[in-house]
Protein backbone atom coordinates (compact mmCIF):
# COMPACT_ATOMS: atom_id res chain seq x y z
CA UNK A 1 0.00 0.00 0.00
CA UNK A 2 2.82 2.61 0.63
CA UNK A 3 4.13 2.01 -2.70
CA UNK A 4 0.80 3.04 -3.87
CA UNK A 5 1.15 6.08 -1.76
CA UNK A 6 4.53 6.83 -2.99
CA UNK A 7 3.48 6.66 -6.78
CA UNK A 8 1.06 9.78 -5.51
CA UNK A 9 3.01 11.48 -4.17
CA UNK A 10 4.99 11.65 -7.15
CA UNK A 11 2.82 11.96 -9.75
CA UNK A 12 1.52 15.48 -7.13
CA UNK A 13 5.27 16.22 -7.34
CA UNK A 14 4.59 15.87 -11.37
CA UNK A 15 1.42 18.49 -10.54
CA UNK A 16 3.39 21.01 -8.43
CA UNK A 17 6.06 21.31 -11.44
CA UNK A 18 3.50 21.76 -13.53
CA UNK A 19 1.61 23.80 -11.90
CA UNK A 20 5.14 26.10 -11.75
CA UNK A 21 5.47 25.88 -15.62
CA UNK A 22 1.71 27.12 -16.34
CA UNK A 23 2.07 29.89 -13.64
CA UNK A 24 5.02 31.50 -15.77
CA UNK A 25 3.35 31.73 -18.75
CA UNK A 26 -0.09 33.84 -17.38
CA UNK A 27 -1.00 36.69 -15.83
CA UNK A 28 -3.79 37.84 -13.47
CA UNK A 29 -5.88 36.10 -11.77
CA UNK A 30 -5.00 32.60 -13.52
CA UNK A 31 -1.28 32.87 -12.34
CA UNK A 32 -2.66 32.67 -8.79
CA UNK A 33 -4.72 29.93 -9.45
CA UNK A 34 -1.57 28.01 -10.94
CA UNK A 35 0.49 29.06 -7.96
CA UNK A 36 -2.92 28.02 -5.57
CA UNK A 37 -2.70 24.62 -7.37
CA UNK A 38 1.39 24.48 -6.90
CA UNK A 39 0.96 24.87 -3.01
CA UNK A 40 -2.16 22.10 -2.77
CA UNK A 41 0.02 19.89 -4.83
CA UNK A 42 3.18 20.55 -2.89
CA UNK A 43 1.19 20.23 0.52
CA UNK A 44 -0.16 16.64 -0.81
CA UNK A 45 2.91 15.49 -2.03
CA UNK A 46 5.25 16.02 0.76
CA UNK A 47 2.22 14.41 3.20
CA UNK A 48 2.33 11.38 1.17
CA UNK A 49 5.75 11.28 1.06
CA UNK A 50 6.23 11.74 4.34
CA UNK A 51 3.38 8.86 4.93
CA UNK A 52 5.51 6.40 2.71
CA UNK A 53 8.52 6.90 4.46
CA UNK A 54 7.34 5.55 7.44
CA UNK A 55 7.91 1.99 6.10
CA UNK A 56 9.69 2.29 3.24
CA UNK A 57 13.71 2.79 3.84
CA UNK A 58 14.09 6.85 3.33
CA UNK A 59 16.76 6.56 0.88
CA UNK A 60 14.86 4.39 -1.35
CA UNK A 61 11.17 6.64 -1.11
CA UNK A 62 13.24 9.69 -1.63
CA UNK A 63 14.91 8.09 -4.93
CA UNK A 64 11.86 6.92 -6.20
CA UNK A 65 9.56 9.93 -5.80
CA UNK A 66 11.92 12.21 -7.40
CA UNK A 67 12.53 9.85 -10.06
CA UNK A 68 8.88 9.78 -10.63
CA UNK A 69 8.54 13.48 -10.47
CA UNK A 70 11.67 14.20 -12.65
CA UNK A 71 10.55 11.82 -15.16
CA UNK A 72 6.49 13.02 -15.10
CA UNK A 73 7.92 16.59 -15.48
CA UNK A 74 10.12 16.07 -18.55
CA UNK A 75 7.02 14.26 -19.94
CA UNK A 76 4.77 16.52 -19.17
CA UNK A 77 7.34 19.14 -20.76
CA UNK A 78 7.45 17.88 -23.98
CA UNK A 79 4.47 16.65 -23.98
CA UNK A 80 2.05 19.93 -22.49
CA UNK A 81 4.72 22.51 -23.27
CA UNK A 82 6.74 21.32 -26.47
CA UNK A 83 9.83 21.04 -24.88
CA UNK A 84 12.56 19.22 -27.52
CA UNK A 85 12.10 15.09 -27.30
CA UNK A 86 15.97 14.52 -28.28
CA UNK A 87 17.43 11.08 -28.22
CA UNK A 88 19.60 11.56 -25.39
CA UNK A 89 16.39 12.94 -23.13
CA UNK A 90 14.59 10.08 -24.32
CA UNK A 91 17.85 7.54 -23.50
CA UNK A 92 18.17 9.34 -19.76
CA UNK A 93 14.30 8.84 -19.37
CA UNK A 94 14.60 5.26 -19.95
CA UNK A 95 17.81 4.90 -18.01
CA UNK A 96 16.26 7.13 -14.70
CA UNK A 97 12.50 4.29 -15.06
CA UNK A 98 15.29 1.66 -15.31
CA UNK A 99 16.39 3.08 -11.90
CA UNK A 100 13.32 3.52 -10.13
CA UNK A 101 12.18 -0.03 -11.04
CA UNK A 102 15.15 -1.50 -10.21
CA UNK A 103 15.31 0.03 -6.63
CA UNK A 104 11.79 -1.10 -6.52
CA UNK A 105 12.68 -4.67 -6.97
CA UNK A 106 16.20 -4.79 -4.33
CA UNK A 107 13.73 -2.77 -1.66
CA UNK A 108 12.06 -4.81 1.14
Amino acid sequence: MNWIILIIAGLCEVAFASCLGKAKLTIGTEMYWWYAGFLVSLTISMLLLMKAAQTLPIGTAYAVWTGIGAVGTVLVGIFVFKEPATFWRLLFIVTLIASIVGLKSVSH
